[in-house]
């Protein structure tokens, strides 16, 4: 009974976590953080406790936390995307999508790179400008940025450019202040792509997620 209490509880999270769906942001953020506050606390409850009132407690003072948690986040990511939002608002190269807490800034690769070329254009900087500034103000979050190609050429020849390129703008992001143990890169070539149009297949995405502690 002491372990099948924890386990339910635990099971019960990605019903739970399902159930989110078209919710406003704030009680989906809400919610998810009750839910993995009550599942870890559940599992420290049994632990310290080990009968089923101690996994219980647990769960209850995890739910609290994390619900406390969660907001804290959620509320930290809308301050952080209506600022990128902000940033790129008369840019004709730039979209801003999210998903739950994570944000995604994604760049025409032809506003960043001539055809077959891993060298920013001059035009490149500006935009970088605009979101390293936005990166440095928020330091609590991991960056990744992808890279991403269309379909011509062999298949690890893209790998190859993707992966040049994400370099490149990973670079340039670190050489404008931001934090190079924050970010990574990583090239996906033509393994992903959003479109049949080429253009739109060709981009450079980055990604920002936040540090939960």
């Amino acid at each position: 009974m002491k372990k099948f209490t924890a386990i339910a509880v635990i099971a019960a999270v990605p019903l739970v976590m399902a159930s989110c769906a078209g919710m406003t942001n704030q009680e989906s953020r809400t919610k998810e953080g009750v839910i993995v506050g009550a599942g870890l606390g559940a599992i420290l409850g049994q632990a310290i406790g080990g009968d089923t009132e101690g996994t219980l407690i647990g769960a209850g003072l995890g739910a609290a936390i994390g619900g406390v948690a969660g907001n804290q986040i959620g509320a930290y990511m809308d301050r952080q995307e209506q600022a990128l939002r902000s940033a790129v608002a008369t840019s004709e190269a730039a979209s801003i999508q999210r998903s739950q807490n994570v944000l995604t800034a994604t760049f025409k690769a032809n506003t960043f790179f001539d055809f077959d070329s891993s060298t920013l254009k001059p035009g490149a900087y500006s935009e970088l400008d605009r979101v390293a500034k936005v990166l440095r103000d928020f330091p609590q979050t991991r960056i990744r940025v992808e890279g991403h190609t269309d379909s011509k050429g062999t298949d690890q020849y893209n790998m190859l450019l993707s992966q040049r390129r994400a370099q490149a703008v990973t670079d340039a992001l670190v050489q404008r202040g931001v934090d190079p143990m924050r970010m990574e890169s990583i090239g996906f070539g033509e393994s992903q792509p959003v479109s049949s149009n080429d253009g739109d297949n060709r981009r450079v995405n980055i990604v920002i997620i936040p540090v939960q502690s």
